[in-house]
């Protein structure tokens, strides 16, 4: 189904979404990461490890941003 501009319901947005929400994905997917950094280096996959490097980079650039205004890419 298509919406045109200002059709869109908003429940499907995601106004409703609070910064706590948001400051607790960041800090599951530094865990998660870090536990896929540990296996992949365990059970020598590179796959694992990379992914979870790069949630880990995400996850704290997510959360420092919220919490101390870091903005490294501009308006990202």
């Amino acid at each position: 189904m298509r919406y045109r501009e200002g059709e869109i319901p908003k429940e499907q947005m995601a106004v409703h979404a609070s910064d706590d929400m948001l400051l607790l994905s960041a800090i599951l997917g530094f865990f998660i990461g870090f536990v896929l950094v540990y296996l992949g280096r365990k059970g020598r996959q590179m796959w694992m490890w990379v992914w979870g490097l790069g949630l880990v980079a995400c996850s704290i650039y997510l959360g420092l941003s919220m919490t101390v205004g870091l903005k490294l890419f501009g308006h990202f």
